[in-house]
């Protein structure tokens, strides 16, 4: 069974695209994408949040929801607005935010591959947002909420995605957020049997962003029957060689000191980490290191070196800095469920944590050295799982530039 294989797309039309083309659904609340979409009746936002198109307060698992988000797809169907690909295609999609570029492949990965971990994941899921994704794919017979896959690098692989680079783009396109979305068919035979091979020679690939839409694509694909050859036995993703990919700081605020004074707070810090002032917000400059800002002022702490394991999972900063302050120190034992830490994406900048504290809904706020993608992989070779909020990736995949229809 490949690894990945092409796919009859369901996309806009090009001269629709922008019209189409919207934020991932996980990134906006009800609020937000109804304010995104006034004025814009084709925005996938309509597919991806239906709750927008039912009365303010309408919960967003409620079976309506995925019902309106069926007849909203078939609607941009029936217009013209989306067509599907008359063959299976692989897709090229590169972003670019600054001096970010990403030029990745767009495929269908297997879901016996994701169940045999050759697809490895990284991070648990919650039962109720996999629901969420399951009724949607059901709902529409489609994923259209890609996974965000990565390789390991490759020159081959590399080399045959740039070279349809090269060729004019079905979609070249910014987004509202200033991201470069570019989009091109490949057309080509000998370079999708390339790049079907060249993937299907790989070891493994790895999931960076999207567990729960890959692990109900699972479920959908148990439910649906049929052979593990059926087009319902894979998933929309877009595969990114690593050293492209671009991990943001995950940073933590905290809402209290766990009963502590200021003084007696740091003190304890202290004891396993060393603790010095700055006269300016710190930004971590390598592993191991950590800002800490607090009643105005910015300290850099830096952890006792004998605390550092060899463990894949251990040694991420994420899980220096839970074992050996957020839980012995502030009694933030499981951070998935105390409501004490919330997260705050690097994306935001080291402002957006001292106006968290200096407001006064926060006590201290923790900046912190990004993960890097050999790190992710490490764990997930290992078969482990990172804490969580471990990575922030930038930039986003766009929703609607494609879909994958089960059938």
């Amino acid at each position: 069974m490949p690894l990945i294989r092409p796919f009859a797309g369901l996309r806009p039309v090009p001269e629709r695209v922008e019209d189409v083309v919207a934020p991932p659904y996980d990134v906006l609340n009800s609020a937000e994408a109804r304010e995104r979409v006034l004025g814009k009746p084709m925005s996938f936002l309509h597919i991806s949040k239906a709750e927008i198109d039912l009365p303010e307060g309408t919960d967003p698992y409620n079976p309506a929801v995925y019902a309106r988000a069926a007849e909203n797809l078939q609607k941009l169907i029936n217009d013209g607005i989306l067509i599907r690909e008359d063959q299976p295609r692989y897709y090229v999609y590169r972003l670019k935010m600054g001096d970010i570029v990403q030029t990745g492949l767009v495929a269908a990965a297997s879901v016996k591959h994701y169940d045999t971990n050759r697809i490895r994941k990284h991070e648990f899921t919650r039962p109720a947002k996999e629901n969420d994704r399951v009724a949607q794919i059901e709902a529409l017979n489609a994923q259209t909420g890609p996974v965000l896959l990565a390789y390991k690098s490759d020159d081959e692989i590399d080399s045959l995605l740039n070279q349809v680079a090269e060729g004019e783009p079905l979609y070249d396109l910014i987004a509202d957020d200033g991201i470069g979305h570019i989009f091109w068919v490949v057309e080509d035979q000998e370079i999708t049997d390339k790049l079907s091979v060249g993937f299907d020679a790989m070891e493994g690939i790895y999931i960076a962003d999207g567990h729960h839409r890959s692990a109900s694509a699972s479920r959908v694909a148990k439910t649906a029957g049929g052979t593990a050859d059926d087009m319902s036995h894979y998933f929309l993703s877009v595969i990114f060689p690593h050293k492209q990919m671009k991990i943001f700081d995950y940073n933590r605020v905290v809402t209290d000191l766990n009963g502590l004074s200021k003084d007696k707070f740091i003190s304890k810090v202290k004891e396993n980490f060393s603790c010095k002032k700055e006269s300016a917000s710190v930004k971590p400059e390598k592993p191991n290191e950590f800002g800490m800002y607090i009643d105005g002022e910015w300290y850099r702490l830096n952890i006792n070196p004998e605390l550092v394991s060899d463990d894949p999972v251990a040694r991420l900063d994420v899980s220096l800095l839970a074992n050996n302050l957020l839980d012995p120190v502030l009694n933030i034992i499981d951070p998935r469920t105390d409501s004490r830490i919330d997260f705050v994406g690097g994306i935001r900048g080291l402002q957006g944590l001292e106006k968290r504290v200096d407001s006064g809904e926060m006590a201290v706020a923790f900046s912190m050295y990004a993960t890097s993608m050999d790190d992710l992989m490490l764990v997930a070779d290992a078969n482990e799982v990172m804490p969580p909020k471990s990575t922030w990736f930038e930039p986003k995949l766009a929703d609607g530039l494609v879909s994958h229809v089960l059938d």
